[in-house]
């Protein structure tokens, strides 16, 4: 029986990319070495580098001016570098999830914030839409998609003030218009690797220079100017994400990405619409298309736990739902084929006849 992985993160990785990390973690590129044992200053990880930085730039039309970076610490990290680096007056930030509020607070620490619209007065079941942005502010915060909640802002806004977004587990999914931001970053165990590397993509000219002084390594000044090489990065996750950007290449580019998306969620959604048993948790319009969140219909919330038990028995894992929600959540990143989908579709009619 195929397993098919669901959870949220760290994700399911495309089988082609799972191969040739294990490969190079064995022989590197034929070397007779282990990519772990190999320094991060050789031609052959520098040309790794290089690939990665570059794909990025090609599949995301990353204008020349700015930076590509593969950065350690995850997006936890880069809730306190964003304000260390940008934040000189105030900054806005739109509270739509558990992880932009997290974002919002780590800034308190480092100035003045406002909060321009929030969905917490209903578990952010839906993102703000209406709302002003001030224009005293040196830059709105943005998260594009809520794995806890469900929810997806799937359109560039416009904004008059710089813009940075949080797309860790959104990226590559769809095009985005990346002149619109200062700052974009994410840790990469969704959509683009293991755990253990942050990309951030930056307009060079935004962070060159900052009113602080800071330390060297929370400075994107100074990882830029190193080219992403200050200090050792994580070497290995830097190498899977280099293998899952070829293997978007390879399956058609982001458009495709985007295509399959659309495609997985409606598939999904359509069954959570028809299913006696089940009902979708966030507004339909903020439907996210990477995590779709749904709960037992009343009546029938007592079967939580044995709906957990039979979809594993059918080879659906990790589809337990986030504890502040409850319920399941199917995370439908790149990597996830429709045939998965479909397995999860089957097993819910299946139980509905079983227990509806």
């Amino acid at each position: 029986m195929h397993i098919y992985n669901f959870g949220a993160g760290p994700a399911m990785l495309p089988a082609e990319v799972v191969k040739a990390t294990a490969e190079a973690v064995t022989n590197f590129n034929g070397m007779g070495l282990s990519l772990m044992e190999i320094g991060h200053r050789t031609p052959q990880f520098k040309a790794v580098m290089a690939e990665a930085q570059q794909l990025m730039h090609e599949l995301l039309n990353i204008p020349s001016d700015y930076a590509v970076l593969f950065l350690g610490g995850g997006a936890r990290l880069q809730f306190s570098m964003v304000p260390m680096n940008l934040l000189h007056h105030k900054a806005a930030y739109l509270d739509s999830g558990h992880w932009a509020s997290q974002a919002m607070h780590e800034a308190e620490l480092w100035g003045e914030t406002q909060c321009v619209a929030s969905s917490a007065d209903n578990n952010y079941a839906y993102i703000p839409h209406d709302f002003d942005i001030p224009a005293d502010a040196d830059y709105l915060h943005i998260t594009t998609n809520n794995t806890i909640y469900g929810t997806e802002l799937r359109d560039d806004i416009d904004s008059p003030i710089p813009l940075v977004a949080d797309m860790s587990s959104d990226i590559l999914t769809r095009r985005i218009d990346v002149k619109r931001y200062d700052l974009i970053y994410g840790g990469a165990q969704k959509n683009l690797s293991m755990a253990g590397v942050t990309f951030v993509f930056v307009r060079r000219d935004a962070v060159m220079h900052t009113e602080r002084v800071l330390p060297a390594m929370l400075n994107y000044a100074t990882h830029i100017a190193h080219d992403g090489i200050y200090n050792t990065p994580p070497m290995l996750p830097i190498y899977t994400a280099l293998q899952t950007l070829r293997w978007v290449k390879a399956q058609g580019g982001v458009d495709e990405m985007a295509r399959r998306a659309q495609q997985r969620a409606a598939l999904l959604y359509a069954e959570i619409d028809r299913n006696p048993l089940f009902r979708g948790t966030a507004a339909v319009a903020d439907r996210s298309l990477m995590n779709c969140c749904f709960v037992l219909n009343k009546g029938y919330e007592h079967l939580e736990q044995r709906f957990v038990d039979y979809a594993l028995a059918h080879g659906i894992y990790a589809i337990k739902g986030h504890r502040s929600v409850g319920g399941f959540r199917a995370s439908l990143y790149n990597a996830m084929p429709m045939a998965g989908v479909q397995v999860l579709v089957d097993c819910m009619q299946a139980f509905e006849h079983e227990c509806g």
